[in-house]
């Protein structure tokens, strides 16, 4: 090879220091090179196999398969696919730069995870090509892409450089060859890489051998596991073939199994993952349930399942689509639509009986309880449906609740399912926002994600309950006996706030505090208010009203000195912001604020 045909070029930003992490630590779970390299040549095959129901001429061979052919002599490993391949650009672009994540984020992760955790890390971070690197010191990758008369070879000792040269492939598909390591001659013997195979990759529909004697042997089962009878799995199989969908390393925490017969006949195999992933699902809310046809793979993108559902990984495989079939047929097919809704029906009919052991479904809730809300707000036909399955800490109970459970407790003559939303649930117990509350012995619901802001208006009522924020029901709270008189220190508050509240009002429902914020009824409660402004979204800015406790002994000093105008001022824009700082939120001007606050402390401490 000429080298004035040879490129070199140095890996992207961080890509020599994931190469280091990946060699050294995860060193001890060595084998898992096998099972990346095999899983990333049967994806390549998938690709080529949907290209080709548009375009033929792409389509792969019929005995299309992976070989795997270890040479004991020159100390190498051939992985050979007839995938899709790549183009010169795509070598550079998904082997020259790490492609989901950043190398500190992974150092991150790898550091936290306990050792039998960390070979996940691979998977979760799409980083399984570099795991070549902990068994090889040379790696070589030939690839012709499919529809193209050209090939490549990139080719890299991991050492912070790689090259790129023209090369000559038959046919369409890809090469890789591991130079190996001195320490790493078991995977030169066909037996240990069948044996991997088994373990990682027995399910892989596609026919994966190994060469043995001259002979390409198979290497894997090569069933469609989701077209077995149940009897005929054991949990060792479903895990191994959860792991080989997610690249993950935990086991499912349900595994739904069904065939459906009738007038729509299909099969299915759904998981729902023990553990978060690495790399968050709320950055991609696309489902990616796998969608087969008679065996063959279409597409991982026809979003088989809701976004809400995005969590649940799987296969469906049917009799009654065309291979043909494209994904603008997809979302429009009453096949696929029906599909869907006995998929769902599935999915949270399994979520409503594993609630019923509720400290195992606590572990689902941690980890995807924030995705499953979004559903209350994306899907009117099924939000009354799943209600029951949401969970919530609360104000007086310990650990988790549901609404059922609460309407079970509430008191005598109660209309009203009463929540706080914020930022954490910890500064929501301390919130002023329940004082009046607790002093009525009514429960509030305290809720932290993001979406806890927004789908309780579009829920509205639970078993005729209405659902409202605490922050938009002080009405609710009765006074108790006579309170002061303060409708002059009110005016003289509202006059000095001009135009930065909407109100200024006497409250019962404080105890402990002076003031506290409320919000119009008819408008978004605060926690929305607050997203909104952080988001820059709050095209029509809702005033908070500021509301005062009569009895607190701050409030009944300054009614004393309503004629002071510079100390009402003074007061005024101090007490809007403490109500501010007790909702979690900044004073507009901080530096004014803590100005305020020393003046009037020196005068306190003068007098």
């Amino acid at each position: 090879m000429s080298d004035t045909v040879l490129e070199q070029h140095d890996f992207g930003a961080e890509v020599g220091r994931l190469l280091d992490l990946v060699v050294h630590s995860l060193y001890s779970e060595r084998e898992i090179f096998l099972r990346e390299l095999v899983a990333n040549a049967a994806d390549a095959v998938d690709r080529r196999r949907f290209e080709a129901l548009t375009d033929a001429n792409l389509a792969p061979p019929a005995e299309a398969k992976i070989r795997i052919v270890p040479d004991k002599e020159a100390r190498q490993i051939l992985i050979a696919d007839d995938g899709i391949g790549m183009s010169r650009q795509e070598l550079i672009d998904n082997l020259g730069t790490i492609a989901r994540s950043g190398t500190r984020l992974f150092g991150e992760a790898l550091a936290s995870a306990k050792p039998e955790d960390r070979p996940s890390l691979i998977g979760q971070f799409g980083v399984g090509f570099y795991s070549a690197f902990m068994v090889a010191d040379r790696v070589e990758v030939t690839s012709r892409k499919a529809g193209s008369d050209e090939a490549f070879t990139w080719a890299s000792e991991g050492a912070g450089k790689y090259t790129i040269a023209p090369a000559t492939r038959a046919q369409y598909g890809t090469d890789i060859v591991l130079h190996m390591k001195p320490d790493a001659d078991e995977y030169l013997e066909p037996i240990r890489l069948e044996t991997v195979i088994r373990k990682w990759a027995d399910h892989i529909t596609l026919p994966i051998t190994v060469a043995r004697d001259g002979k390409d042997e198979p290497a894997n089962e090569g069933t469609a596991l989701w077209r077995k009878n149940r009897s005929e799995i054991t949990e060792q199989n479903y895990a191994e073939f959860y792991r080989h969908l997610g690249h993950g390393w935990d086991s499912p925490w349900a595994t739904l199994h069904w065939k459906a017969e009738g007038t729509l006949e299909y099969f299915c195999l759904l998981f729902i993952p023990s553990m978060k992933p690495f790399m968050p699902v709320e950055e991609d809310r696309d489902s990616k349930v796998r969608l087969h046809v008679r065996r063959m793979f279409i597409t991982d993108k026809g979003e088989m399942l809701p976004h809400w559902l995005r969590f649940v990984q799987g296969v469906v495989d049917t009799e009654d689509l065309p291979l043909t079939v494209s994904r603008e047929i997809l979302q429009s097919t009453p096949v696929i639509g029906r599909m869907r809704k006995a998929m769902v029906s599935r999915v949270l009919g399994e979520l409503k009986n594993r609630a019923k052991d509720a400290e195992d479904y606590a572990k689902f809730w941690e980890n995807f309880g924030p995705i499953l809300k979004e559903g209350i707000w994306e899907d009117a036909e099924l939000r009354a449906v799943f209600a029951p399955l949401l969970r919530f800490h609360s104000s007086t109970e310990e650990g988790w609740t549901s609404l059922p459970e609460y309407v079970e407790r509430m008191k005598e003559g109660q209309e009203t399912i009463y929540y706080l939303s914020g930022d954490s649930v910890e500064a929501l117990k301390a919130s002023p926002q329940l004082e009046g509350f607790r002093a009525k012995g009514y429960e509030v619901l305290l809720m932290a994600d993001s979406i806890d802001a927004f789908w309780p208006e579009r829920l509205d009522t639970f078993m005729d309950k209405k659902i409202r924020s605490v922050t938009q029901s002080a009405g609710d709270l009765a006074v108790d006996g006579d309170q002061p008189d303060i409708s002059p220190l009110l005016a003289a508050l509202k006059a000095a706030l001009g135009d930065s509240v909407a109100d200024v009002r006497a409250t019962g429902r404080l105890r402990d505090s002076a003031v506290v914020l409320a919000a119009d009824d008819k408008g978004p409660d605060l926690q929305m208010q607050k997203l909104l402004r952080r988001a820059g979204r709050a095209m029509m800015p809702s005033k908070p009203i500021l509301e005062l406790n009569p009895r607190h002994a701050l409030i009944e000093a300054l009614s004393a000195k309503t004629d002071e105008s510079a100390l009402i001022g003074d007061a005024a824009a101090t007490l809007l912001d403490l109500a501010r700082v007790q909702e979690g939120e900044l004073p507009p001007d901080s530096a004014a604020f803590a100005r305020r606050v020393t003046s009037l402390l020196a005068g306190s401490l003068g007098g």
